[in-house]
């Protein structure tokens, strides 16, 4: 009797699965554009949350760090199935397939259905470690505390080895 109760309860999660895929499907239908309408770049970026604001898509794209199929976009640009979209941020560079032009902002795994992620894995976070971090209390650092530090970050001056 235990192992019937215990289908019962596999069942009951397999028709919530199915009811939460069929609202997945529906919300990315409703954020589909209408007939031959498109979609700018700036706004998907923005939808499938590869950017936290619609601004700093626009402002990423002005900024050259959006890529369309290799070339430059403005924020305007229209998007379409199959295109390949490169956005850099900050040493991290996002490279993805678009599978479905969505216009509207919407959750996390139905905009993850949207497109097909290609990007290189981050890099660990021991190569990212911040470079020149002084202990809190030590004070103003001297000349040949910041002189190490810039050559530490590679910013060196004139006389930089």
């Amino acid at each position: 009797m235990a192992s019937e109760g215990a289908d019962v309860e596999r069942n009951d999660e397999k028709v919530d699965e199915s009811v939460d895929e069929e609202k997945a499907v529906a919300a990315a239908e409703a954020a589909r554009p209408a007939g031959g309408e498109s979609v700018r770049v700036d706004s998907w970026i923005w939808s499938v949350r590869l950017v936290k604001t619609r601004s700093a898509g626009a402002t990423a794209c002005r900024g050259g760090h959006v890529r369309v199929n290799g070339e430059r976009v403005k924020p305007a640009y229209a998007v379409r199935v199959g295109d390949e979209v490169r956005l850099r941020q900050g040493i991290r560079e996002r490279v993805v397939v678009v599978k479905r032009v969505i216009r509207k902002r919407v959750g996390a795994p139905v905009a993850a259905e949207c497109y097909v992620d290609n990007s290189p894995p981050p890099p660990p976070r021991e190569a990212i470690a911040p470079a020149g971090v002084r202990d809190r209390g030590a004070g103003r650092p001297t000349k040949r505390d910041r002189r190490e530090m810039e050559r530490l970050r590679g910013l060196g001056g004139p006389d930089s080895p």
